[in-house]
């Protein structure tokens, strides 16, 4: 099934073959890999690309999705679904291309993604935990609705650092 969300300054919509070119050429950056998890590598290469890109695909409980701007794959934003008595709700991450960042981008492809969660796919939670020095994350964030639930001191370790993270939320109204 193929989805498209669309705003003004972007779309998501389901990955495509196509997209890895344009996904590696953005995502191959020390910056953004500082903010993500280490399963996204660094360097960040069209083969890692492909391979998510399929690996999505043969995934239909975890929703993940091409952010497009002007035609092309510029970043990913995606929902990994809670277990057992947290099925419930969804972590939300997502990244974006520097060349993209701040022009509302972000805020419109997680506004899209977390409005989808609730309607398409009846969750009631949606989170994500942000690293603390991550402000324009956080700004995403809040923008969109989500409220700051707490720091989560000293959890989680990223380039050899002990870092706190936010732990942010949005519920159905």
């Amino acid at each position: 099934m193929s989805i498209v969300l669309s705003a003004p300054s972007c779309r998501v919509r389901t990955f495509v073959p196509a997209d890895a070119s344009s996904l590696a050429r953005n995502g191959n950056n020390r910056s953004i890999w500082l903010n993500l998890r280490d399963r996204f590598p660094h360097p960040y290469t069209e083969k890692h690309a492909a391979w998510y890109i399929d690996f999505i695909q043969t995934k239909p409980g975890y929703p993940s999705f091409a952010i497009e701007v002007d035609g092309q794959a510029v970043g990913g934003v995606s929902l990994r679904p809670g277990e057992d008595v947290e099925r419930i709700g969804a972590e939300i991450g997502y990244w974006l291309g520097e060349p993209y960042w701040g022009r509302g981008v972000m805020t419109d492809a997680v506004r899209l993604t977390t409005d989808y969660a609730f309607r398409e796919l009846k969750l009631e939670r949606v989170f994500a935990v942000p690293f603390v020095a991550n402000a324009a994350s956080c700004r995403v964030l809040e923008k969109v609705g989500y409220v700051r639930e707490g720091r989560m001191r000293r959890s989680a370790i990223k380039d050899g650092q002990i870092l706190d993270q936010f732990l942010y939320a949005k519920v159905r109204e």
